[in-house]
């Protein structure tokens, strides 16, 4: 069984590494599909398929490792489920590619970092929706950047016109600054970051073509970490991941904290939530179950999110 378990919890921390890096197009980890989970002839399926969200997916990962590592099959969790493993599959493509798994019925949840959408809601039909937290798009520069020791805050306009390419060089933003170009660093167009950056700051107004395109928000950092002329939207979790490696701004003169981003204040915010076409069967509420719990709430802040309960 210790075999078992600490296989169980070897693919899970594989597929947190691949969650770091991955691209829009890697949705599915796993070689085999999640239809693919559904056991002829059984009262429930013993495995459970998260796809979705590359910020909300290293926090999934965590919690179904802890609990995976607790009880290891289901008779333990409850005397009345199967003795079989617990396997619970995680995988992120954005916050769009999950929707589109529970709607097309590839993956039993879908993760967003962003709102989810009216007419999403629509297509998924009995959609359950879960809020597990909070979480903030920063700012953020280089600790090696200069702007941040001169001027630790940026309005609205002052961003979009960084992002836009109206301000291609430093000195345009601030006079003392060096004459070296920005490097705009953004979450792929079509991911549910740049929407919520796009709606809150943005506009109607475009991002300038050559912006860099990251396609994790793990990657999004680490451009930002390795070049001290970046900009980009960090993640509020990923900063605290990181603290010391990249400076996140205050926005039109609000710090991002996690009272500011609980109360609305800090204006580039954005929900954590995981979406179900219809009811848990009872394995699946068992682990949502500590997916709500003051558990889950400690891993989501132990990740650097704020919890919503």
């Amino acid at each position: 069984m210790k075999k078992r378990v600490s296989l169980l919890i070897s693919i899970l921390l594989v597929l947190i590494l691949l969650v770091v890096g991955c691209s829009k197009g890697s949705s599915n980890i796993d070689n085999g599909q999640a239809g693919d989970n559904v056991e002829e002839n059984t009262e429930y399926k013993t495995q459970i398929t998260f796809a979705g969200s590359s910020t909300l997916a290293p926090v999934m990962s965590s919690i179904a490792t802890d609990f995976i590592e607790g009880y290891s099959t289901w008779d333990k969790v409850d005397s009345s489920f199967p003795e079989k493993d617990i396997i619970i599959y995680v995988s992120a493509g954005g916050s769009g590619a999950g929707v589109k798994a529970v709607i097309e019925g590839t993956s039993d949840f879908g993760m967003l970092a962003r709102d989810i959408k009216d007419e999403e809601v629509e297509k998924i039909g009995d959609a359950k929706i879960y809020k597990l937290g909070v979480d903030a798009l920063t700012i953020s520069i280089n600790p090696e950047n200069p702007l941040h020791k001169v001027k630790d805050n940026l309005t609205s306009e002052e961003i979009k016109k960084i992002f836009a390419g109206e301000y291609k060089y430093w000195d345009e933003v601030e006079s003392s600054l060096p004459h070296e170009e920005i490097v705009v660093v953004i979450r792929d167009l079509g991911g549910g970051a740049h929407e919520v950056f796009q709606n809150a700051i943005m506009g109607d107004t475009q991002v300038r073509e050559d912006a860099i395109q990251a396609p994790s928000m793990g990657a999004l950092v680490t451009k930002i970490i390795e070049n001290k002329n970046a900009i980009g939207y960090a993640s509020f979790g990923m900063v605290n991941q990181n603290e010391g490696k990249l400076i996140p701004l205050k926005v039109d003169g609000v710090e991002p904290t996690k009272e500011t981003i609980v109360d609305g204040s800090y204006k580039i915010s954005r929900p954590l939530i995981v979406v179900k076409k219809g009811e848990l069967n009872p394995l699946q509420k068992a682990f949502m179950d500590v997916v709500m719990s003051e558990k889950g709430a400690q891993i989501i802040e132990e990740m650097g999110y704020v919890p919503a309960f």
